[in-house]
């Protein structure tokens, strides 16, 4: 993992795959919603993004990580959806977009 600071700025990356198909998949309200989230992301430093109590950031505790991965969180993406992402340096790299809030954390 690339060492940044708390200050600087979120740099999004959107090219898994997976998150690309779920956002794609979405109804358009909901789609231009999770994008005016997205957006809100880019402008915030880490600091406000781990404050920012809109977005809801959470670590997703009892799974097990690949070695160069330390946690993965999740966010409120709309109002009823959330994504998981994990934090690189600057980089949030986005991974899901999950149907549903329970599905977010491995529930059913």
């Amino acid at each position: 993992m690339v060492s940044s600071s708390a200050d600087a700025l979120v740099r999004l990356d959107l090219n898994n795959p997976v998150f690309q198909a779920h956002l794609l998949g979405l109804q358009k309200p909901e789609r231009h919603a999770a994008l005016n989230t997205l957006n809100k992301i880019r402008q915030l430093t880490w600091n406000q993004l781990y404050r920012d109590g809109g977005l809801k950031w959470e670590k997703i505790s009892g799974i097990k990580l690949p070695p160069d991965i330390d946690a993965i969180y999740s966010l409120r993406i709309t109002q009823s959806r959330r994504a998981t992402a994990y934090r690189d340096g600057d980089f949030i790299r986005l991974l899901t977009v999950a149907p549903d809030h329970d599905s977010t954390y491995g529930r059913k």
